[in-house]
């Protein structure tokens, strides 16, 4: 092996390594973007499985011996998988749908073709007549064109601009942080422009080389087949490690434009919303509803939703359980309270079980429940 494959394999394994360990840890991460993560981790998982690949065919592993039955192309899943993984970030509320699933029929049919093309193989004694014509022609535009490249970029582009567009729309009339979707925006991006170059080479080589000068493996192996995968792997590097970067955060938040009038009854609200809390304690009952909570404001239970969205950027049920743990944390400090065990403390701040108080304070205080004594 010269050096310029052994500096190829180190480059593409250390790519597959660092996808591989962010994506196991991505799928272990909190409960914060579960979905958004998992699919982070996917995406990396098949980047990296397809940087193995390439590794052990530098090592002559892969090419018509026992390995190359089981080395199929995955590709085709990229697209769909980076589109959902942006979906996810950006509306947390995303969960797939059924129809969701038909954006992967790419992948099963690449699978099928793939399974197919290489059990040729078996029947093949170097003759074109030991093949069946789909036998025939199915493992020369498969093996011998580009096209399995072809159409794996195809998929990245067309879901790359699916994506951009989603982030434009989400955007277009609502305020959101834009220094938290600009980092996206750019691994979009350069999803798009790099396949959008891979493309095109792949079509000039496909007619110019192919089809024009009738040879019978596609240049683009030759000449550009390394450098493809080289991008590849920095594109996995770079997603992987903002995504790694990002797995605990809350999804994107998003506000409504808002007139002055309205901006100004929410803060109002808000206001009121935290005196009544701090006077009365609400939050100690374990059953606390925020139409009872809307009730004792003397405002309907949209509007209170609508403040808790708009200004403390939280559900009802994180501002709730926010204040039980810092109540939960006051009691840890009272000299009365000190026989008392956490659990009974978190029952007095309003918690009805062990598990939603556990769940409460990781959120919160990124802490374990037994870590507050300390």
């Amino acid at each position: 092996m010269d050096i310029l494959n052994v500096l190829l394999v180190i480059l593409f394994l250390i790519g597959a390594v660092q996808g591989i360990v962010f994506g196991i840890i991505l799928v272990q991460s909190s409960q914060k973007n579960i979905l958004a993560n998992r699919l982070l981790a996917a995406l990396l998982f098949l980047l990296s499985y397809r940087l193995i690949v390439q590794s052990l065919r530098l090592f002559g592993l892969g090419y018509y011996d026992t390995w190359y039955y089981f080395m199929l192309d995955l590709n085709w899943a990229n697209g769909p998988l980076l589109y959902f993984y942006v979906k996810a970030l950006i509306r947390p509320e995303f969960g797939f749908r059924q129809k969701d699933v038909l954006h992967f029929i790419p992948v099963l049919i690449q699978i099928g073709f793939s399974i197919f093309v290489r059990l040729q193989n078996l029947y093949w004694d170097g003759t074109r007549e030991s093949l069946s014509w789909a036998g025939y022609w199915g493992y020369v535009v498969w093996m011998n064109y580009s096209t399995i490249y072809i159409v794996a970029s195809i998929l990245i582009i067309i879901y790359a601009r699916k994506a951009l567009f989603l982030l434009q729309a989400e955007i277009k009339g609502i305020q959101i942080q834009y220094e938290r979707i600009q980092w996206i925006r750019k691994i979009v991006r350069s999803f798009l422009v790099y396949f959008l170059i891979v493309l095109a080479i792949l079509i000039a080589d496909l007619i110019v080389y192919n089809l024009s000068l009738g040879n019978s493996y596609f240049y683009f192996t030759r000449f550009y087949y390394y450098p493809f995968f080289t991008g590849i792997s920095v594109l996995t590097y770079w997603v992987g490690i903002e995504g790694f970067k990002r797995k605990d955060e809350e999804g994107i938040q998003k506000q409504q434009v808002l007139s002055d009038t309205k901006q100004q009854q929410l803060e109002h609200l808000a206001k009121s919303l935290n005196l009544l809390m701090q006077k009365e304690q609400l939050y100690k009952n374990p059953t606390l509803s925020i139409n009872e909570l809307a009730e004792q404001l003397g405002v309907k239970g949209y509007l209170l939703s609508l403040c808790l969205k708009q200004i403390f950027q939280q559900k009802f049920s994180d501002y709730i359980n926010e204040l039980r743990v810092a109540e939960v944390q006051r009691l840890l400090k009272d000299p009365r309270k000190a026989h008392y065990t956490l659990l009974s403390l978190a029952m007095e701040a309003g918690f009805n079980s062990k598990s939603s108080f556990n769940r409460a304070v990781k959120k919160h205080l990124g802490i374990l429940p037994s870590a507050m004594k300390n």
